[in-house]
């Protein structure tokens, strides 16, 4: 894989405030031959395996999950992450990512080879000791043991610290016994192994920790009943459950981790599961595209196929925009991630330790990619019912079994207006820690609204014959307004900043649009200057639409987080900001989208 070279590698939230280079990010176009005969190993595992019985997995047939998961085991995909010492195959993260994206597109077999390669085995691969791990992770990794994650509970969804599951030593002090209910949890009904959170309640005074731990739990050590399988809105054909545990003794030394770092667990392994889904959902958002193509081809209407009316391109166009801008985003991050493990791995700390600080960095970037992952296929999925019309609606189209798997990816992993607070609270926390140097740049955007505009910041006011250049311009001037408004409503509101849900939502969306678009704008970069321009014409139409409907969007997002919290002088001074930050070119976006949507119909799928 060719390697991104940097004189510093990124850190963590600095793409608001430090410049990035093309040659400083990895693009999919980077990914070598090794990496796509696996990516083709998951392509025809899908097509051989699944999708032929999309109906009977979503009927749950008896056995029919627990079969493909071994069968996903056999071939070695249950274990591309982790270690060969293990049974795994010890690939980096952007194989991992690879196999998450291009098996995401499975519907409800997606959702438990998820479930299990992430949540359900990464705890224990992270978390474990030796012996833990010597003793699940090779029967995990080859699919013997199928694993599950029981962290929600009836009154403790996104505060999940509040769980009430209990586990009591018992008096001899060779056992936790644990009680307490666990719902919405994913391959319930034919897991081996729970990864349980719990809180450990001192046997003589009643008082529980403060902080949850997390155990261990073998389906065999009794007590754990399940209730029936939960009937679901969409990924159907997945194993959702409550599962009860009564007194279920789980021995002393499958306590994972130690006792009140449950909490800090479910944290860190919920940023990978973020960015993860955001994979998984870009794969089933290029399946929609390909098939919303081929349908598109094959439909006649007034004499002719209606991928010929400008209506369905623009749908088709604009859906590839939503895929290529996520795909930049995503494995630009994937192998920021992945610098940062080799580093701490350089430094002395083991794959583990590693891999989890190095994910923890981006944390940010995390929660950002699954809120734009999510929201990217709802679009797709949505607009690919659209383009079948009436049949997009009947139960015999692919489309309508995508568009209801995916309404669940919005609340996934935390939902994703938690996700936007999320992605601001760790920003500042990280400029708090003095990790990254937010006050600086804040200052000195707040002092230029104080100054005359310079004409060469602005898009389109002086010419220009760079490729991509008023793009370049709007990206870096996207970032200002982020700033402008994020440094306003820290220094205005302070500590009551986190209970302006409303504000914190806007400045999520400008800071999600912002990554977005500086992903988009240096992977098309990259590629011109790999292939030259001239063949990237495509690429290049893409991101001028992404990045100029995107200045519209920050500036509404700008206008109402500014007006919730400014007033007077001040106000007016970053409305104007808002609007000058936010500025962009006159653009053909018609013609921009024929270009992309004619390549796509001439080919018959997403080709991008």
């Amino acid at each position: 894989m060719a390697t991104a070279t940097t004189k510093k590698a990124l850190q963590g939230g600095e793409f608001l405030i430090r410049e990035s280079g093309p040659q400083d990010i990895f693009i999919p176009e980077e990914i070598n031959e090794e990496q796509q005969m696996i990516a083709q190993t998951c392509t025809e595992f899908l097509q051989q395996e699944v999708w032929p019985i999309l109906d009977r997995i979503d009927a749950q047939e008896e056995g029919l999950m627990p079969a493909l998961m071994d069968k996903a085991g056999a071939l070695g995909l249950l274990g591309v992450s982790v270690p060969e010492e293990y049974q795994g195959f010890g690939k980096d993260f952007v194989t991992g990512m690879l196999v998450t994206e291009k098996t995401g597109a499975g519907h409800s077999f997606s959702v438990a080879m998820a479930a299990h390669t992430g949540i359900g085995t990464l705890p224990i691969l992270y978390y474990g000791n030796d012996a833990q791990r010597a003793k699940y992770i090779p029967k995990l990794a080859t699919g013997e043991w199928k694993a599950s994650y029981c962290l929600t509970e009836p009154g403790a969804g996104s505060d999940a610290n509040s769980g009430k599951t209990k586990a009591v030593l018992s008096p001899d002090g060779k056992h936790y016994l644990l009680t307490g209910q666990k719902m919405w949890i994913t391959n319930a009904g034919f897991a081996d192994v729970f990864t349980v959170f719990a809180k450990v309640v001192d046997p003589k005074t009643g008082e529980a920790d403060k902080n949850l731990s997390a155990f261990i739990v073998e389906k065999g050590f009794g007590g754990i009943t399940l209730n029936p399988e939960e009937h679901k809105m969409g990924i159907k054909g997945s194993s959702t459950r409550q599962v009860f545990f009564n007194d279920c003794p789980v021995p002393v030394e499958n306590l994972l981790s130690e006792r009140g770092n449950g909490f800090k667990i479910a944290v860190n392994i919920l940023n990978i599961g973020r960015i993860k889904l955001a994979g998984a959902t870009l794969g089933g958002a290029k399946e929609t595209i390909d098939r919303s193509v081929q349908y598109a081809n094959e439909r006649q209407q007034f004499g002719r196929p209606i991928s010929s009316f400008g209506a369905i391109r623009q749908k088709l166009a604009d859906m590839a925009v939503h895929a290529y801008v996520t795909e930049s985003a995503l494995y630009r991050c994937s192998r920021d991630m992945e610098l940062a493990i080799e580093a701490l791995k350089a430094e002395g700390a083991d794959h583990a330790k590693a891999l989890l600080k190095g994910v923890e960095q981006f944390a940010a970037e995390a929660a950002i990619l699954k809120v734009a992952g999510s929201e990217t296929l709802d679009f797709i999925v949505d607009e690919g019912v659209q383009i079948y019309g009436g049949m997009g609606y009947s139960a015999e189209s692919p489309v309508e079994r995508a568009y209801r798997d995916s309404r669940i990816n919005r609340i996934f992993e935390g939902t994703n207006e938690i996700n936007r607070m999320l992605t601001v609270d760790m920003l500042l926390k990280r400029a708090m820690k003095g990790q990254l140097d937010l006050m600086g740049p804040a200052q000195a955007v707040a002092a230029e609204l104080m100054g005359i505009p310079d004409p060469g910041s602005m898009p389109g006011m002086t010419g220009n014959e760079d490729l991509l250049g008023d793009e370049k311009r709007m990206v870096a001037n996207f970032k200002k307004a982020v700033l402008m408004v994020a440094g306003g409503a820290a220094q205005k509101l302070g500590l009551e900043l986190a209970k302006h849900q409303e504000t914190l939502m806007h400045i999520a969306d400008m800071v999600i649009d912002t990554y977005m678009a500086e992903s988009v704008l240096l992977r098309t970069l990259k590629l011109a200057s790999l292939k030259g321009s001239e063949g990237v014409t495509e690429q290049l139409a893409m991101c001028q639409l992404y990045i100029h409907d995107a200045a519209d969007r920050i500036h509404k997002y700008a206008k109402e987080a500014v007006n919730n919290f400014a007033d007077g002088d001040e106000q007016r001074a970053m409305l104007m900001g808002a609007k000058r930050f936010s500025k962009n070119t006159n653009l053909n976006t018609a013609e921009l989208r024929k270009l992309v949507a004619k390549k796509m119909i001439a080919e018959g799928k997403y080709c991008y």
